[in-house]
């Protein structure tokens, strides 16, 4: 399975992107669904994630700014960005956590999509 993600861009602050995630592959299913970021110099960070079942966890510094949502038939999450502000400014990264069931074992497999630059100008 792997994961690809598009609708990075430039914006000004006060601007809208819709990011985009899309899983390709065999698999049994996909659990939840996550988008994080990591800006020049600092770690990585999560902004929010959806469960399969579409429950949703966010960033405090995203809170009311940002939607994720996700089309389990087309295997794709969303997430909707509004009210850019120049610190949003960094590499978004989709990530999917895929089962991985046999008999005798269960595990999850986190599959990282390349990531894409969003950058917001002031």
């Amino acid at each position: 399975v792997e994961v690809v993600e598009s609708g990075g861009g430039l914006v000004q602050a006060g601007g809208s992107l819709r990011l985009s995630c899309a899983a390709s592959g065999r698999s049994s299913g996909i659990n939840a669904m996550g988008w994080y970021r990591q800006a020049p110099g600092k770690q990585r960070e999560m902004v929010a994630d959806i469960t399969s079942g579409g429950s949703t966890h966010y960033a405090d510094s995203v809170k009311g700014r940002f939607t994720i949502s996700r089309d389990n038939a087309k295997r794709t999450v969303y997430l909707q960005m509004n009210s850019l502000k120049p610190e949003d400014t960094a590499v978004y990264y989709c990530k999917a956590d895929i089962p991985i069931a046999t008999i005798e074992s269960y595990r999850e497999l986190e599959v990282w999509g390349q990531g894409t630059l969003v950058t917001v100008s002031s």
